[in-house]
């Protein structure tokens, strides 16, 4: 008898995708209703991880916007004189139902997302629902924020959400916003339209008042309208640093209120009393999470110089482990690149890597012919004036540099244009704390890496943008405090 491998080989486990009736085309939805684009324009979502044809969208125009800034200002007469317990009715019944789609909304967002299964079901959704259920809660408390005995909405919030969490980007900004009285019009993610439309669905289900919220599809020339609209009270914008430091500039001299979240080049800090296997496990979530497609991915290592090898060889053995796949797959531990543009656009920095002397190493990975693929990388011999330790990937890549000292590891962490995250995995309470008041990051995690919680504030320093998203700090943004 042969010798029986001790490697279990995974069996496939799909998810069904029949719980998700998709429409051939869907329109804009503005004043409670859906309706086609004036002009007519259409786009097409794929699906990342076959480059088939999810459904047709409509392109919203100056013309949309217009209207549906209007149906979000003649709605907030109404909304904003509810009291704070009706508001919270709203937002629980819709956090309710949340719930109870959520398999078919995970299903939706891995089919036109890309990312795993695993991750849209356990992370994303929970946390979506989360974020409606809490700030459910604040809705009649906004008194007793630390905002001022009387704190009023600001009115009309435009709200631009990226691809990389669409359904989850949507609660951080619509949740707080109609909490606080306010009515919005946003505009999700060209790449990932389909789950905000569903989330339109889900208004209706809840019975929120026509024009409450309104949903616009497009692209860059959508999200530029709706910014500039004099009919907008807030800009809420999540995504890159050069749209947001173009937001900035349309905004400036405005009345408009704005919170921008954007890059990050997040290190990830390994002492050499740090637990090993622990800290590896954080440094796979914090960089090959949602195919690293996160603004505050632990894409920088840096590793104590005396367990360097000790921890890239353990990192490497379980990077080997990773699972690349169907994103319907509940096995799948990384799952699509969103789209043929972001792929370009790490493969073109991950070569650039190999340019500039960095050495690359990937795990043997059979990737799939249809869709857009990439491999979890690393590299070591990184410098810090490598464009791979400089600039944000937002993809599978991990760059490792390594330090001596405690000052050395705050030096490094710190010199980038970034400040979003950072994560310090140590056994001593007093480094964490030492290392903390000295990292410039909006969010410093302790032994752990992507914790997310709807009481919990995030937001940035530097070029990753300005205000806070997410607990009683996530308030002030949609609240007149001045």
């Amino acid at each position: 008898m042969d010798k029986m491998s001790s490697v279990f080989e995974y069996a496939p486990a799909p998810e069904s995708r029949a719980v998700v009736d998709l429409a051939p085309s869907y329109g804009l939805f503005v004043d409670g209703e859906f309706r086609e684009a004036a002009d007519g324009r259409v786009f097409k979502s794929l699906s990342p991880s076959s480059e088939e044809v999810l459904a047709e969208v409509a392109q919203a125009g100056a013309a949309d916007v217009d209207a549906a800034v209007r149906a979000a200002r003649t709605a907030f007469t109404g909304w904003s004189a509810l009291p704070g317990t009706e508001r919270a009715k709203y937002l629980f019944r819709i956090a309710r139902i949340i719930q109870e789609r959520s398999r078919e909304l995970a299903v939706l967002e891995s089919l036109d997302n890309g990312k795993p299964i695993r991750e849209s079901r356990d992370v994303d959704l929970p946390l979506v629902a989360a974020h409606f259920f809490y700030y459910a809660g604040w809705a009649d408390k906004l008194q007793h924020a630390g905002f001022g005995a009387d704190p009023r909405p600001l009115g009309v919030a435009a709200q631009v959400i990226p691809w990389n969490f669409p359904l989850l980007m949507l609660a951080w900004k619509v949740a707080p916003a109609l909490a606080c009285g306010n009515t919005v019009v946003l505009k999700p993610a060209e790449t990932t339209p389909l789950s905000a439309l569903f989330f339109a669905d889900i208004c209706r289900q809840a019975g929120l008042p026509k024009g409450v919220v309104n949903i616009l599809t497009g692209d860059g020339e959508t999200g530029a309208a709706l910014v500039g609209h004099d009919g907008v009270d807030k800009v809420a914008f999540t995504g890159s640093t050069e749209v947001g430091k173009a937001i900035a500039r349309t905004v400036a001299g405005t009345r408009k209120k704005v919170t921008l979240e954007l890059g990050g080049k997040a290190a990830n800090i390994v002492f050499d009393d740090a637990p090993v296997d622990q800290a590896v496990e954080g440094i796979v979530n914090g960089i090959f999470f949602n195919q690293g497609h996160v603004c505050c991915a632990g894409s920088r290592l840096l590793v104590q110089e005396s367990v360097r090898d000790e921890v890239l060889d353990a990192l490497k053995r379980r990077m080997s482990t990773l699972r690349v796949g169907d994103p319907l797959d509940k096995n799948t531990d990384i799952g699509a690149i969103n789209s043929a543009e972001q792929l370009a656009r790490i493969t073109e920095l991950t070569a650039a890597g190999e340019a500039e002397g960095a050495e690359r190493w990937a795990p043997a990975c059979e990737l799939p012919s249809a869709g857009y693929w990439f491999a979890p990388t690393l590299f070591t011999g990184v410098t810090q004036a490598h464009r791979i330790a400089r600039e944000e990937i937002f993809g599978p890549v991990l760059s490792v540099l390594t330090f001596r000292t405690p000052a050395e590891a705050v030096e490094k962490a710190n010199n980038t244009p970034y400040g979003l995250s950072a994560g310090i995995w140590t056994e001593k309470g007093s480094r964490i704390l030492w290392m903390a008041d000295r990292l410039r990051a909006g969010v410093v995690w302790a032994n752990t890496f992507n914790k997310f919680d709807p009481t919990s504030p995030f937001g940035g320093y530097k070029e990753s943008g300005y205000g806070r998203e997410g607990g009683r700090h996530g308030l002030e943004a949609y609240l007149d405090v001045v």
